[in-house]
């Protein structure tokens, strides 16, 4: 399969350019094997708002409900430039597929950056979202988003790929049967997010053919990435995985279903990948040739070379 180049906004210090405040960069392995298939913005808000590089640390400070960004060395409030550099670099971003941020930053982390009482000496009172990831999570609250220590885990990590690949997929689609097409593939991975999402979406295209396709195709954008917001929970893919063995039921033996089954029972217990039934069930789509379930993207959710990222 040919796949599209999702285009991913990332945190300029993840192995592009030496911004970190110690003037050093961050290799990062995930952002390393994505390079060849996403095309990246790298971006360092601290930089942009005319932080030098090596810099004097900043940290966020609580401020009554609100949270501002100080560098204590300096005594300097940076909120509102860094708020007002957050709006205009979103606003003439342009079309992106996600965002991939350093964790941690007070700039940059969605959830984990260190919020203090103070603007000097300890007092760390809690964690929170660094501005210009809050400003990104206001502009794009649907867009896939990520930070680099989440994605050593192979689930998160697979559920982003998927989220930004399926979007990048999405659109290119040019007409009403094509995203069809596409819903066709999409179908049972679907299901393994969103059961009621799923039909949804379903309505919306069997209702869409009096309706002009650049009507149709945001709302169904805005609905799949609804129904792929959270990661997959393992009773709703067992579902799908049990849709999928019905296409083989005149086919099998009872002890080839058996197996199956255990494996699912094994899959919800987390003791084995959700790759284990899927290889199953793929040899069994070359076996009987069942073109539907051949091009589903359950099986190759983006590309291949992407799935031998081993977990950390």
């Amino acid at each position: 399969m040919l796949w599209p180049k999702p285009r991913v906004v990332v945190s300029a210090c993840l192995g592009f350019a030496p911004v970190r405040y110690s003037g050093e960069s961050i290799p990062d392995r995930v952002v390393a094997a994505l390079r060849d298939h996403v095309s990246f913005i790298p971006v360092c808000p601290e930089v942009e708002i005319g932080l030098g590089v090596p810099r004097p640390t900043v940290r966020l400070v609580r401020e009554g409900d609100g949270v501002r960004m100080v560098q204590p060395k300096s005594g300097e409030d940076l909120t509102a430039r860094m708020e007002a550099f957050a709006r205009t670099f979103l606003s003439q971003v342009g079309q992106v597929e996600g965002f991939l941020l350093k964790n941690r930053s007070p700039s940059c982390a969605l959830k984990d950056a260190k919020l203090y009482a103070r603007a000097e000496g300890s007092g760390m009172v809690g964690k929170t979202s660094g501005l210009f990831a809050a400003a990104v999570e206001a502009t794009f609250p649907n867009l896939p988003k990520e930070d680099e220590g989440r994605l050593t885990n192979a689930r998160l990590r697979s559920h982003f790929f998927t989220r930004i690949f399926a979007l990048a997929r999405l659109r290119q689609l040019g007409d009403l049967k094509s995203l069809m097409d596409f819903h066709a593939q999409y179908k049972l991975l679907l299901m393994a997010y969103s059961q009621k999402e799923t039909r949804f979406l379903g309505r919306l295209l069997a209702e869409a053919s009096n309706r002009d396709f650049p009507q149709v195709r945001p709302v169904y954008e805005e609905g799949f990435l609804r129904a792929t917001r959270l990661p997959f929970r393992f009773p709703a893919m067992t579902n799908a995985l049990l849709h999928a063995l019905g296409y083989f039921k005149k086919h099998l033996s009872s002890r080839e279903k058996a197996h199956f089954l255990d494996l699912l029972s094994d899959l919800q217990a987390e003791k084995v990948p959700l790759e284990a039934p899927l290889a199953l069930l793929r040899s069994w789509t070359l076996r009987y040739t069942d073109d539907y379930l051949e091009r589903q993207a359950l099986f190759e959710p983006y590309p291949k070379a992407l799935m031998d990222l081993k977990t950390s």
